[in-house]
């Protein structure tokens, strides 16, 4: 019992991103399967920044994006940040 708990504390990060991105491609997958409108990621990002009719809405998320790859690739790049 003592090992487990230590293996979960030194792992706690590795252990919960893990868990996030099995259930991310689970969820997705289900969501894939089903066909049910507005219900994977791609859907309600197209929603959420009204992709389909509005500029203003396309603008904001290419900035997110483009903002968030570039900072990403920065700090993975530099180990900064």
């Amino acid at each position: 019992m003592r090992r487990t708990i230590s293996f979960i504390r030194r792992n706690l990060s590795a252990i919960l991103w893990g868990a996030w991105a099995v259930f991310f491609a689970v969820y997705e997958s289900i969501a894939l399967f089903t066909k049910n409108d507005d219900d994977t990621l791609s859907e309600n990002t197209r929603k959420l920044f009204r992709i389909r009719s509005s500029k203003v809405g396309r603008a904001a998320f290419t900035v997110f994006l483009g903002g968030g790859a570039a900072w990403f690739l920065l700090h993975i790049l530099t180990e900064t940040m």
